[in-house]
C-alpha cells in the first residue's frame, strides 16, 4: 500500500464540496451513504462551502417563489444538512476567500458544484439597448439575491420574453401575475412593491420551434392558467406539426400532455369570449429573434423586436421562411438558458460553460484527470435537465471519487479545525448550519409579523426573505 493510501485509510477522508445547492447536497448525501462508508471501510468528513450566507443555491435564488415544488425540495435538502454529519460553511467565496491551494492543503478531495447563474448570450443586434434584460438577472432580483440591486425598472406595458424553457415561463409568469397573488410566497418586500407598481398589460413569450418542441414541462405550463385576471392568448398559425412532431406526440406522454393543453386552450380561447382580463400572456411559436430595436423618438431604448417566421422541416427542427414580423415592446427578457462561469486555477470550456471533465473527474489542459478534483451538477454537464437529474450526476462523480480514494493526494493538514482557524485568521465572516437556522427562524418570524399586521387582510405569509448580505450574516452570526 502506498504512503498516501496508508495516510488516508487511517483517518476520515476529508472532502470539500464547493456549492451548497442541490448538486452539492446530493453529492454529500450520496458519499455519506455509500456502501464503503456504511460497511466501515473508511470514515468521511465533509465540509460544504457556499458563497452565499444561506444554503440551497438555485432553490433559493433561481426558482420562482410561487413554484409549488420548492417547499418539498427545500425540506429534503434541510433533512440532509440537519443530520449533523455534513458541515456547512457559508459566505465563503472560492477564488477570493479560499484558493485551490488552500483546499488541497486541508482536504483529500474537492468537488465543485457551483452551478450556472449567468444568462446564455443572444447574439443579435440591439441586446445592449436600455430595456433589454437577462432573464437570469431578473430571477436573481425577484428571488432576493444578496448581490444584485434592490430596484428593477418595471416600466414597460408590452414585454417580450425570448425562450421556451421553464425559466422563460417563470419570468413571464412573474411579469404578468398580479403582485397581490405573490404575497403568500416569500418574495421580499421590495420585489412586491416593484411588481405592484408595474404598468404591464401584455407579455409575449416567443419560441423558435413548434408546440411539440417546447422545453418546458406540463407543471410549468399549467401554472400559467392559475394566474388571476390574466388571459392566455394563442395563435392558430403557430400550431404547425411535422412528421417528427407527430411521432413525438405519439411516443412521449409529457409532450402529448403539453400539446393537448395548448390546443385545448386555443379552442377555448376562440369559443364564446368572457369578460376580458386586464393582462394578457401571449404564447408564440415558430419565431426566431432577429433584432431588438429602438426608434427616432426613443433612441437607445427598446421600442420593438423583429422575428423571422420559421417553419418545421420534417425532423422537428426549423428553417426560415423569409417572412419578418415586428412587435412593439418596451422591454425584452432573454431566457434562452444559463451559462456556467470559469473557476480560478481550473480549465474552462467557454462554449459550453463547464469545467472539462470525464464523468466528474476534472481534466487539465492536456485532457488528463487532475488528482483529487471533481465536478458535479450544471458546472459538470451544462445547465440542462431538472433539479432531480443532478442526483445522477452526483452518483457518477462520487463513484469515481470512491474508485480513486486510495490514490488521492493526502491533505497536508486534515484536522477539521484547521480550515476554521484559517477562515478566522483571514477575517472571513463565515456562516454555519446553526446560523442558517437562526436566519430561517428570523424569516419565518418576519412572515408571522406581516401576517399579524393591519395590512395582511387575512393573507398568511409563511416567511419574508431577508435580502441584504450584511443582514443575513449578522443574523446568522448572532
Amino acid at each position: 500500500m502506498s504512503n498516501s493510501a496508508e495516510s488516508t485509510s487511517k483517518r476520515p477522508l476529508r472532502v470539500a464540496i464547493v456549492g451548497a445547492g442541490p448538486a452539492g447536497v446530493y453529492a454529500a448525501d450520496i458519499l455519506t451513504k455509500s456502501n464503503e462508508v456504511k460497511d466501515g471501510d473508511f470514515e468521511v468528513s465533509i465540509d460544504l462551502f457556499e458563497a452565499y450566507p444561506a444554503p440551497y443555491g438555485l432553490i433559493r435564488y433561481g426558482v420562482a417563489p410561487d413554484h409549488p415544488r420548492i417547499k418539498g425540495i427545500v425540506n429534503a435538502l434541510h433533512k440532509v444538512l440537519d443530520r449533523g454529519d455534513i458541515r456547512f460553511l457559508g459566505n465563503v467565496t472560492y477564488g477570493r476567500d479560499l484558493t485551490l491551494h488552500d483546499f488541497r492543503a486541508f482536504y483529500d478531495a474537492v468537488i465543485f458544484s457551483t452551478g450556472a447563474i449567468k444568462d446564455a448570450d443572444l447574439d443579435i443586434p440591439g441586446v445592449e439597448l436600455e430595456g433589454s434584460f437577462g432573464g437570469a438577472d431578473f430571477v436573481s432580483w425577484y428571488d432576493g439575491h444578496p448581490d444584485v440591486p434592490r430596484d428593477w425598472p418595471l416600466e414597460a406595458k408590452e414585454i417580450a420574453v425570448i425562450g421556451n424553457g421553464n425559466v422563460a415561463l417563470d419570468v413571464a409568469r412573474m411579469l404578468v401575475k398580479h403582485a397581490d397573488e405573490l404575497l403568500v410566497t416569500e418574495i421580499p418586500d421590495n420585489v412586491y412593491a416593484g411588481l405592484k407598481n408595474s404598468p404591464v398589460t401584455d407579455v409575449h413569450v416567443f419560441g423558435r420551434r413548434g408546440p411539440a418542441q417546447v422545453k418546458f414541462t406540463p407543471l410549468e405550463l399549467r401554472e400559467l392558467s392559475h394566474a388571476r385576471d390574466v388571459d392566455i392568448v394563442l395563435y392558430p398559425e403557430d400550431f404547425e406539426f411535422d412528421e417528427a412532431s407527430d411521432e413525438a406526440i405519439r411516443g412521449n406522454n409529457q409532450i402529448r400532455t403539453m400539446v393537448n393543453t395548448l390546443t385545448n386552450w386555443l379552442v377555448e380561447e376562440h369559443a364564446e369570449a368572457e369578460q376580458p382580463s386586464s393582462r394578457r400572456l401571449h404564447l408564440h411559436f415558430l419565431h426566431s429573434p432577429v433584432e431588438i430595436h429602438d426608434d427616432a423618438a426613443h433612441p437607445g431604448k427598446v421600442t420593438g423586436i423583429k422575428f423571422e417566421r420559421m417553419q418545421l422541416d420534417g425532423t422537428g427542427n426549423v428553417k426560415g421562411t423569409g417572412e419578418y414580423l415586428d412587435y412593439p415592446v418596451q422591454a425584452v427578457y432573454r431566457a434562452i438558458g444559463y451559462h456556467g462561469s470559469p473557476l480560478d486555477e481550473l480549465e474552462y470550456n467557454a462554449r459550453r460553460g463547464v469545467i472539462p471533465n470525464e464523468g466528474g473527474r476534472v481534466l487539465d489542459a492536456e485532457g488528463n484527470p487532475v488528482p483529487g478534483i471533481y465536478a458535479t451538477g450544471w458546472i459538470k454537464r451544462g445547465p440542462v435537465g431538472l433539479i432531480g437529474h443532478t442526483k445522477g450526476d452526483a452518483l457518477e462523480t462520487i463513484g469515481f471519487l470512491l474508485e480513486d480514494r486510495l490514490s488521492l493526494p493526502p491533505a497536508q493538514n486534515p484536522d477539521p479545525q484547521a480550515i476554521i482557524d484559517l477562515l478566522e485568521e483571514r477575517g472571513i465572516e463565515y456562516t454555519t448550519w446553526e446560523g442558517w437556522n437562526k436566519l430561517d427562524a428570523r424569516e419565518l418570524a418576519l412572515g408571522a409579523e406581516w401576517t399579524a399586521s393591519a395590512d395582511a387582510n387575512g393573507i398568511v405569509r409563511e416567511r419574508v426573505k431577508v435580502v441584504p448580505r450584511e443582514d443575513m450574516v449578522q443574523i446568522s452570526r448572532g
